[in-house]
């Protein structure tokens, strides 16, 4: 095969990732190029107590993850990413229902990091927003891997983005969409959607 071809050949595969991600329920997605990828350490920094409450709670998050200098060190081993988003109603990202929205973030990006490896890209490694102790482990007293044992959701949960310092608002331009700022203050009626986003490094 030659350059060309393997070019063709790669382009179509991220093009089907990208299909296969908004066929499992997310709004858009699309290829970046990882050196657009920006990683902000005071991201990191947010997910300390008592800015966030399950800090130190699940394997997936501060301070068992390698945080700011591990991405880094981790974007220079790949080209490419699969940015997803879930477009998402303001009033809901401000209740107790966006936890239900977070899950199917993390199953969307876990279900295209497994369809990236399938089709070659041994390698992918899927982040999502939100920290899986709330999304999936919630009913349970501890993070079963921080305790010891297996994770009780390996095929979905995956490790928080925010705990790596990636800049969500930057990523999304990378992507060509624009991020409506949520917080706790924010009036849906001024700003009605915001959006939950993933990445998968893919090669």
């Amino acid at each position: 095969m030659g350059d060309r071809e393997a070019a063709n050949n790669r382009c179509e595969r991220l093009t089907r990732l990208e299909g296969l991600a908004c066929e499992w329920g997310a709004s858009r997605a699309a290829t970046v190029a990882t050196a657009d990828i920006v990683v902000n350490d005071a991201f990191a920094e947010l997910c300390r107590l008592p800015d966030c409450p399950v800090y130190g709670l699940s394997a997936g998050c501060p301070p068992h993850v390698g945080g700011p200098f591990e991405m880094r060190k981790l974007l220079t081993r790949y080209q490419r990413a699969i940015v997803l988003k879930i477009d998402v109603p303001t009033d809901i990202l401000l209740s107790e229902e966006r936890f239900s929205v977070y899950r199917v973030l993390h199953e969307i990006v876990a279900a295209v990091e497994q369809a990236a490896v399938e089709k070659g890209f041994s390698n992918a490694r899927a982040f999502a927003g939100g920290s899986c102790k709330r999304i999936f482990c919630a009913d349970h007293p501890d993070c079963s891997v921080l305790a010891g044992a297996p994770c009780r959701h390996p095929d979905r949960a995956r490790p928080s983005m925010s705990g790596y310092g990636i800049d969500v608002s930057r990523l999304m331009n990378a992507a060509g969409w624009q991020m409506s700022w949520i917080t706790r203050n924010t009036s849906a009626e001024e700003v009605p959607m915001g959006a939950l986003v993933g990445m998968v490094l893919v090669g």
